[in-house]
């Protein structure tokens, strides 16, 4: 089976690490020819938003997937069109990839989200603060989303059309991540929490299971039962929540993409999530995805001061430690706050699992030669 990749990304490159083991051939199309995907694919170096670029690369693939969602979407409506399987289907990609059409389709499914104002431009404010303002395109990592707290922030606002959402008062950021094939089958993998770097706005650490009450559990499966039913399409969808302070869940925003919430999988859970969605490219039975015990995983981002060729401090203390997994992205280039790789930690407690990523943390910086 020909697979092709839109994005060379880490993503991408962990999807292929994962299914080198089955009978495929990976393709990918990425406009950096030092993109993580280069030397285990086949590699094409092209503009993912560009329609021709798109139908080109795509056009004698038997599947075609994303691993990053903005990518010319109105040209895999037409290799759709062509016969081509295009996984997830570019109807739900093209909602997801503009946060308006996004938002929209939360409150047309009833999917608790938070109250939101569109706008076109700053000038049409009229939401109460403080606020959170989504560009409508283009944003991923923390990049496209700022909080405006008082009248002073307004100014910092961003010309542009965006969501702007009411700020919830958050208990915990939690994620779940689904996974559904052609034959209509679907699996959900444990849910996980999210504890976010405040500085960069990236996901810092993420745990697996979530420290959460059944009320919690339940009004999660209710937001999925409803995401999958409204999305219409195969796929493996990442959805972040928010819990607030009174226990009630809300959705933050949904990648239709392998995602940094579930790199955890790889050690912490019966499959990962790069088995699981090659078994939904190929249509093949879905793999069994529960947890075993405690695991969290966190990001090698680059640090401040640093650009140039990487270096890893820390790595080989950290290679010492037991039921601990090291992932390089093979990113030769550093620069602050790049995610580079990630560390996977097994634990018998929560406590204990904290500890050691709390420690592994502290031991490993990522700095340039």
């Amino acid at each position: 089976m020909k697979i092709g990749i839109l994005g060379g990304g880490q993503l991408g490159r962990m999807f292929i690490q994962e299914a080198l083991k089955y009978d495929d051939e990976f393709y990918v199309l990425d406009p950096s020819s030092e993109c993580s995907c280069a030397y285990i694919s086949r590699f094409t170096q092209g503009d993912f938003n560009d329609y021709q670029t798109v139908i080109d690369f795509g056009k004698d693939k038997d599947v075609l997937t994303i691993e990053i969602e903005h990518i010319n979407a109105q040209a895999l409506e037409e290799l759709e069109k062509q016969g081509v399987k295009v996984v997830p289907r570019p109807h739900i990609i093209k909602t997801i990839q503009q946060k308006i059409l996004q938002k929209k389709f939360y409150q047309q499914n009833n999917i608790p989200s938070p109250d939101f104002q569109v706008i076109q431009g700053k000038s049409e404010v009229d939401f109460p603060l403080p606020f959170v303002q989504k560009l409508n395109t283009g944003g991923y990592d923390g990049k496209g989303v700022q909080v405006i707290k008082n009248t002073g922030d307004l100014e910092k606002m961003w010309d542009a059309p965006s969501v702007l959402e009411k700020l919830v008062d958050i208990d915990k950021e939690l994620s779940v991540i689904i996974a559904k094939n052609e034959d209509g089958e679907i699996k959900t993998f444990p849910v996980t929490e999210m504890v976010a770097d405040p500085k960069l706005n990236l996901l810092d650490f993420n745990i697996c299971p979530a420290h959460i009450s059944e009320s919690v559990q339940n009004q999660i499966d209710e937001i999925v039962e409803k995401f999958v039913s409204a999305a219409d399409s195969a796929g493996l969808f990442a959805i972040e929540l928010f819990l607030d302070k009174e226990g009630k869940v809300w959705v933050n925003e949904t990648a239709p993409r392998l995602h940094n919430s579930g790199h955890q999988s790889q050690e912490g859970n019966a499959n990962s999530q790069f088995e699981q969605f090659y078994r939904v490219v190929a249509n093949a039975p879905l793999a069994d995805t529960d947890a075993s015990g405690f695991s969290g995983m966190l990001n090698l981002v680059g640090e401040e001061g640093y650009s140039g060729k990487v270096r890893y401090d820390g790595i080989q203390k950290v290679l010492k430690f037991p039921k601990t997994y090291v992932h390089l992205y093979g990113k030769t280039d550093t620069k602050p706050g790049r995610k580079m790789g990630h560390i996977n930690v097994l634990a018998d407690s929560r406590a204990e699992l904290m500890e050691k990523l709390i420690e592994i943390k502290e031991m490993v910086k990522v700095i340039s030669e």
